[in-house]
């Protein structure tokens, strides 16, 4: 499995993006995704992930409300929509695959795309 991340830029705090993750390969749809992040100086955080047929969500609190994830299993594609973006957004979105549906441990996803910046500004 391949991944690309892509749609990351430059956003007004309250603004949106939509962040995109393509996948290559057959056997992405067997796997969940899920959308990190990495911010300057720390940790790489977990987002959000879907399941195969979406019928399992997972957000962190910090981004409940506010970011969307959904998929198109036709394009092999998964989106994250950040919508009412803060400054303490901004950070490195990456996407990756696991075949556990509760992963949140990035310990725990197999493939990872390279990232896509996402820089708010106040």
């Amino acid at each position: 499995v391949q991944l690309q991340a892509s749609g990351g830029g430059w956003v007004q705090a309250g603004g949106s993006l939509r962040l995109s993750c393509a996948a290559s390969g057959r056997t992405f749809n067997r796997y969940v995704t899920g959308w990190f992040r990495q911010a300057p100086g720390k940790e790489l955080e977990f987002v959000a992930a879907i399941s195969l047929s979406s019928d399992y969500i997972d957000y962190v609190d910090s981004v409940k409300g506010r970011f969307t994830i959904s998929r198109d299993n036709a394009k092999n594609t998964v989106y994250l929509q950040v919508s009412s973006v803060k400054p303490e957004d901004t950070a490195g979105y990456y996407c990756a695959v696991s075949r556990i549906l509760s992963a949140r441990h990035p310990g725990l996803y197999d493939y990872w795309g390279q990232g896509t910046q996402v820089t708010v500004s106040s």
